[in-house]
Order: C-alpha cells, then structure tokens, then sequence
C-alpha cells in the first residue's frame, strides 16, 4: 500500500476491544496495555491510541462489551413477562447456567467489574450494568427489591468464583425468594 494511504478497516474498534477482552482473561487487569492490545488485535499501536485515548477509555469499552451478556439474559428471561412464575426459581436456574456456561468468561467480567474499585471511570459501567438488571426485573417487582436481588445475585456469584464451590441452586433460590418476602417452601 502507498505510503500515507489509510486502509479501510471499519471492524478497527471493535478488534481492539475484543482483543483487551482477550488480554485481560489471560493476563488480566494488569496485563492490558495499548501495545498488548494492538500487538492482540493485530493492528498498529497507534490505532489503540487513536480509537482509545487512554487504557481507562478501552477498559470501558471492554466493560461495556463484557457487561452486556447476563443483563441480557434477564430481561429475555421468560419468568418475567409471566406473573405466575417463580421468580426466585427462575433466577436461580438463570444464575446456574450463567456461571456454568463459561467460567472463564464470568471471571473475566466480574474482574473488569471489580476494576471499578480502583479506577473510578468504570463505575459508571459497572453502574450501568447494575441499573440493566435491575430494571429488567421490575415488571416482576419493585425497584427496591429489584436491585436487592442483583445484589443478592452478585454476592452469590462471587462466592461461588472466589471460594471454587459449586453452585447450589436451591440455595440461591432460597435467599431469591427471601429476599422477594417469601421462604423457599412456602411457594413464594
């Protein structure tokens, strides 16, 4: 290609995210760089720079992308459009399958969650993703309860990852149905 003729390349942006993706799960936080990115993505460094000013740019970026699978899964959750159905039963079977589909990819979105604590231009990402959830339960419930039970989910997952047990369902189901006012047994 002659010197100073731009190839058009308008999956760019979005090989460089999918590629920080990538480095975090492998590398994680501390490994993504613009040069790790680009060096992934197989594209010049500066385009990283040119698309992503700064790595926290790109970290929100990845966020973002990372954030978009389990809010999804909610709010196409059958057991919210129907009112009969058990809610804290659905969610849990929900919660099951979202952490057995792809551990690594769990880990790697709760560690670009987590990335929040240290570096505040993620927290609106992460807040974003909270608020997606819970808003995808209220036609079930009422705000309040809503974000208690993305909290209650949230908490249970990173037991789960962070201690490597094994998911039990009819406890999650249990703290779900507690937390929407009722006991497990009692068909709440």
């Amino acid at each position: 290609m002659p010197q100073g003729v731009r190839r058009y390349d308008p999956d760019r942006r979005q090989r460089i995210i999918d590629a920080a993706i990538r480095v975090v799960g492998a590398k994680g936080i501390a490994g993504l760089s613009h040069r790790s990115a680009a060096a992934e993505a197989d594209v010049p460094l500066g385009s990283t720079t040119y698309h992503f000013k700064t790595l926290d740019d790109l970290l929100v970026a990845a966020l973002r992308q990372a954030n978009e699978g389990f809010a999804q899964a909610v709010a196409d959750a059958p057991a919210l459009a129907d009112p009969d159905a058990d809610l804290a039963g659905a969610l849990a079977r929900l919660l099951g399958d979202f952490l057995a589909a792809d551990r690594g990819r769990v880990e790697l979105e709760y560690e670009l969650y987590l990335a929040a604590l240290r570096r505040p231009a993620l927290r609106p990402v992460a807040a974003e993703w909270c608020e997606a959830a819970s808003e995808a339960l209220i036609p079930r419930t009422d705000p309040v309860t809503a974000r208690a039970l993305v909290a209650v989910m949230d908490g249970i997952s990173l037991q789960v990852l962070l201690t490597d047990a094994e998911y039990d369902e009819s406890y999650a189901r249990e703290i779900l149905a507690r937390v929407l006012g009722g006991r497990a047994g009692s068909g709440a």
